[in-house]
């Protein structure tokens, strides 16, 4: 019938940010992801968690694409947040979490 299959239940991922080193080293940046951090992320991740819900972070071996990646479309139990905080929230998150300030 010549159709074109298409898939809806597919939705396309979002582009990747860019992370330039003085994205990262913004305080206003950490100060959003900060805020994020100790609403939501800290009672699954964060020191007092443990034994925990999820694994604790290292950030010292991510890069800040996998990161992203991980807030936006979730991974194994953590679901993803990129219905729930817009791309600059999880970008700032993303700078707080790789910053020296982050102390989970």
């Amino acid at each position: 019938n010549g159709a074109i299959a298409t898939d809806s239940d597919t939705e396309p991922k979002e582009t990747p940010p860019e992370f330039t080193e003085a994205y990262l080293a913004s305080v206003e940046n950490h100060k959003v992801g900060r805020e994020i951090w100790e609403e939501q992320c800290r009672h699954c991740h964060g020191a007092s968690a443990y034994p925990g819900k999820a694994p604790k972070l290292k950030p010292y071996r991510y890069k800040p694409k996998f990161v992203f990646d991980r807030i936006t479309y979730g991974f194994r139990k953590m679901p993803p947040w990129q219905d729930v905080y817009t791309k600059q929230e999880r970008m700032g998150l993303v700078a707080y979490i790789l910053s020296d300030d982050f102390a989970p």
